[in-house]
């Protein structure tokens, strides 16, 4: 690969690190914004126009409290589990797609993607399992009991929704043949009923979007599975011990998390930067086959983020809306509901691709 080239890719790379982080800073005020909504109040609106400032006011805020370390906790592993919390974080979206290619003269084709590799659906899963670390990291370094407990219950949540996440994936590698997001994305910009780039993966998998909706709630710790944190209980959760910039970290990991997540699904089962009648669009912008293709990219990356944040605000919707699961019902949830649906998605997708296959022949 050309010098330009890697500059270029690294550009995009600190571009998405950039964006990710900028949107998780407001996805506090957001979040804050809707809940007063919901509840009837204004929510933070002193800290600049519409409360704009309140973001960088906590920030600062937490940056200059007093760091403080439990006397009695591991100091070095007490540091490490929200290190290790917002560093698996920001590394699941390397692999998501924000946009088809770019096309220049200059740099040839460029994709709008940190990596591409063709198990990019295995790196997410793998690079998501080992946030939980952080969090047993943390829990347990902080030499408290409710610390502790709050960790364990992360572990086995995670490990409990894990699977059933991954067998909800087992559905739609069947259907697409691949586990790389870009090619499931690209598959998407086929036409359906003469609409060109409409052929998402929701029409064909909708019990297996609910399944991986329901445990990405689970794998970002947020209500009604916030049971690693649940202050009625645990005081604070694993987190209880944290203050200063590392809570900041705990908290900033869960909502880059969302934002991942909801980068995935859209990937996944919203056609990713794909959108109805793309086709039609770029050949009305210009017939310059080049240029057409560039401006269907823009507006695709456009389009993709506002499904994420179409996303990112029911998050907050299902938070402010639906009470905490007891722990036995979450679990059962996980074991006794999720991950037999998920076998049964896999059976009757199975049956619909041979069907099809039997028709076509």
């Amino acid at each position: 690969m050309e010098i330009p080239a890697l500059a270029i890719q690294a550009a995009i790379i600190l571009a998405i690190f950039g964006i990710t982080l900028l949107i998780a800073t407001y996805c506090t005020w957001a979040e804050r914004r809707i809940a007063g909504y919901l509840q009837d109040r204004p929510g933070p609106n002193r800290v600049g126009p519409w409360g704009l400032g309140q973001p960088l006011a906590d920030a600062v805020k937490l940056f200059f409290k007093e760091e403080f370390i439990p006397a009695t906790a591991n100091k070095w592993l007490f540091i490490a589990g929200p290190s290790l919390a917002m560093l698996t974080a920001l590394m699941s979206s390397a692999v998501v797609p924000f946009g088809n290619t770019i096309l220049s003269d200059t740099f040839g084709t460029t994709r709008i993607q940190g990596i591409e590799v063709n198990i990019g659906m295995l790196y997410v899963f793998g690079v998501v399992s080992l946030g939980v670390y952080g969090i047993m990291i943390g829990g347990w370094a902080s030499n408290n009991k409710f610390s502790l407990l709050g960790a364990i219950r992360a572990a086995s949540q995670n490990i409990s929704y894990e699977i059933a996440m991954g067998l909800s994936i087992i559905a739609m590698l069947m259907m697409t043949g691949t586990l790389s997001l870009r090619e499931i994305a690209l598959q998407q910009s086929e036409p359906l009923f003469g609409i060109s780039g409409f052929n998402w993966n929701i029409f064909y998998q909708p019990l297996g979007f609910i399944i991986f909706l329901t445990c990405s709630f689970a794998e970002t710790n947020r209500t009604p599975f916030d049971l690693p944190e649940s202050e009625a209980e645990l005081v604070g959760g694993y987190h209880t011990e944290y203050g200063s910039m590392k809570l900041g970290l705990y908290l900033f990991a869960e909502y880059v998390n969302i934002i991942v997540a909801s980068a995935v699904m859209s990937t996944l089962y919203f056609g990713g930067f794909n959108f109805p009648f793309q086709d039609q669009v770029g050949a009305l912008i210009s017939s310059d086959p080049v240029v057409a293709h560039n401006a269907v990219t823009i507006i695709g990356t456009v389009v993709l983020f506002l499904k994420i944040f179409g996303f990112i605000f029911f998050f907050m919707w299902v938070r402010w809306t639906l009470p905490r699961f007891r722990y036995d019902q979450l679990l059962n949830l996980g074991w006794k509901g999720l991950i037999p649906l998920s076998i049964i998605n896999i059976v009757l997708t199975g049956a619909g691709i041979l069907l099809y296959e039997y028709f076509k022949g």
